[in-house]
């Protein structure tokens, strides 16, 4: 047998382990299953791993076979999170006419419809999605950005009183993001002279199909929105990138923690100070004013006081896969003997704030890949300082990570998984041994990459 054929059986193998790995995860995989999901993730990433380096495949078909593994989870309930329960609860609410910003699911069934003298739920299934978002979540007011919402609303038109048909709609929104990625970003690495093969660390990595396609996480849209807009930006269409980041926004907060990196793209030293301040300051402003219309059929006292109140839970309460705010937390118990999150809470995000400011003034942020650069540095200190880290969150450098010199994103793709231990058949309690392993590779490969010269650091194979 030549070479060329075994290499052919070899990826068709890794293929069709990768098939039943994804349907066992989408149809029988629970979450409390840790060592079995450890497991097949670990196979999955092996798998993926090796189809992006040594398969012969073209780009093309590599993207045919991602689109495939993720429509195996089409018609599967997520079964590592139950966030879709609260999408399809927003979605169908703000279909019935109603603002989901001003009301909690427990709001809703303790008053909105006794106020309306309604003898029936207002939303078809009220109580099985209450039931299926927790008692966390149904207590909260939503924290999910217009455009989001948006999504939410058109599964809750096409897919009818199922809680199925409405996950498959939100999957399909999904997988359109993630080929729209796939294609903005083969766009974006040709024009920054990248091997185009590069961008399947996203779409082939097994971390992604799962926690986005599978577990319906809106990162990817988000996303979609962000590589579009530089793109455009990296063609000198300034002003469609704004309305897009503005869009992606809309999608997810998070864009807007890496806005100021974006000041010095558009200096440049043969124009005057003015000029370049002016060039900036057109960019923020359509920007800005793209979120704030997207916003804008919402807005209203309550609005604003319920949103900002949901986003503080994620700064003063919540914890989850921290790192350097565990730490932190543990001297607190060590020397006042009680948990410092709500003091730490709120002066962790100023210490990013004032990191991002130092990225944005004093680094160099002129070229593309320098401002890619940047957002994947910024993104990731956030992270490091956040008291909650869920997986999915991780997309974002990862994603951005594919068009610099650095991996330690697809790293951590890999090793945040274990941050599942903490969900067993008791109930939550985090491993810290396994958060802290989690951290400690990924800021030891980090910190290695950082000080080999470029050259030196991992590189992705070149297009076929």
């Amino acid at each position: 047998m030549n070479a060329s054929i075994k290499e052919n059986y070899s990826s068709l193998l890794l293929i069709l382990l990768s098939v039943a790995g994804y349907f066992y995860f989408g149809h029988s995989l629970e979450r409390t299953e840790f060592l079995k999901l450890l497991f097949l993730y670990s196979g999955l990433f092996f798998c993926a791993w090796r189809l992006i380096k040594q398969s012969k495949f073209n780009f093309w078909v590599l993207a045919g076979i991602g689109v495939f593994f993720r429509l195996l989870f089409l018609p599967a309930i997520p079964n590592l999170s139950q966030d879709f329960y609260r999408f399809i609860w927003d979605g169908r609410i703000l279909l019935e006419g109603f603002n989901p910003y001003l009301f909690t699911p427990d709001v809703y069934f303790i008053d909105l419809s006794t106020a309306l003298g309604e003898t029936k739920p207002i939303i078809d299934q009220a109580t099985q999605l209450r039931a299926g978002m927790g008692d966390l979540n149904a207590s909260h007011y939503s924290n999910y950005p217009p455009v989001n919402q948006l999504l939410f609303t058109v599964a809750a038109l096409f897919a009818g009183k199922s809680i199925l048909s409405s996950a498959i709609v939100l999957r399909i929104l999904i997988i359109l993001a993630d080929v729209g990625i796939l294609y903005f970003g083969k766009k974006l690495l040709e024009r920054l002279q990248l091997p185009v093969k590069n961008i399947f660390w996203y779409f082939l990595n097994p971390f992604i199909i799962i926690e986005l396609t599978g577990n319906l996480h809106f990162e990817g849209v988000m996303l979609l929105f962000v590589v579009w807009s530089l793109y455009l930006l990296q063609k000198g269409k300034w002003f469609w990138a704004a309305v897009l980041l503005g869009i992606s926004v809309s999608v997810k907060l998070l864009p807007l923690m890496f806005l100021p990196l974006f000041f010095k793209r558009f200096y440049k030293k043969e124009i005057s100070t003015a000029l370049n301040l002016t060039s900036s300051f057109k960019f923020y402003a359509i920007v800005i004013g793209t979120v704030l219309l997207t916003f804008a059929p919402f807005l209203s006292g309550a609005f604003i006081s319920n949103f900002a109140a949901t986003i503080g839970l994620w700064f003063g309460n919540f914890e989850f896969n921290a790192s350097v705010y565990y730490i932190i937390r543990w001297i607190g118990f060590e020397t006042v003997g009680w948990n410092i999150i709500g003091v730490v809470g709120k002066i962790l995000p100023l210490i990013t704030i004032t990191v991002i400011l130092f990225l944005s003034l004093f680094r160099r942020n002129n070229t593309m890949q320098q401002l890619i650069t940047g957002i994947v540095l910024a993104v990731s200190f956030y992270f490091l300082l956040s008291t909650t880290v869920h997986p999915w969150y991780i997309a974002t450098p990862l994603l951005l990570s594919v068009f610099t010199r650095y991996k330690f994103p697809i790293i951590w793709s890999f090793v945040v998984m274990v941050s599942y231990s903490a969900y067993g058949a008791d109930g939550f309690s985090e491993n810290l041994w396994l958060v802290a392993l989690e951290y400690f590779v990924v800021i030891g490969f980090a910190i290695w990459e950082f000080k080999k010269p470029s050259s030196q650091t991992c590189q992705l194979p070149q297009s076929q």
